[in-house]
């Protein structure tokens, strides 16, 4: 199995964290929680695309909404293959941290 990026993992992590509430905007506003950093939309779709590709995530339609105008959202779950790939980079993750006693940047 390829390492996922690190853009994927966030994106599957907050995939996870969202559940039925996992589309676009509240993606990006949970990635930009978490990370500290503006995640645009466009950022939050390329790794989305990317890890349907790979079959890590897949995605459903809600029904259209009068509140959205009409539109429907798209909603994104993890699979089980997504799920794996997830525990496999934490595996990896906690290996290559294991053993680095302190990490001290000087002035």
């Amino acid at each position: 199995m390829r390492l996922l990026t690190r853009s994927e993992e966030f994106v599957l992590l907050a995939v996870w964290r969202l559940q039925e509430n996992a589309y676009s905007v509240p993606l990006s506003e949970e990635l930009t929680r978490q990370t500290g950093q503006k995640w645009s939309l466009g950022a939050v779709y390329m790794p989305l695309e990317r890890l349907q590709k790979k079959g890590l995530v897949t995605s459903y339609h809600t029904d259209s909404t009068s509140e959205r105008g009409g539109r429907q959202k798209r909603i994104y779950e993890l699979t089980r293959s997504g799920k794996k790939a997830l525990l496999a980079i934490r595996t990896v993750e906690e290996r290559m941290w294991s053993g680095i006693r302190s990490l001290v940047v000087e002035p």
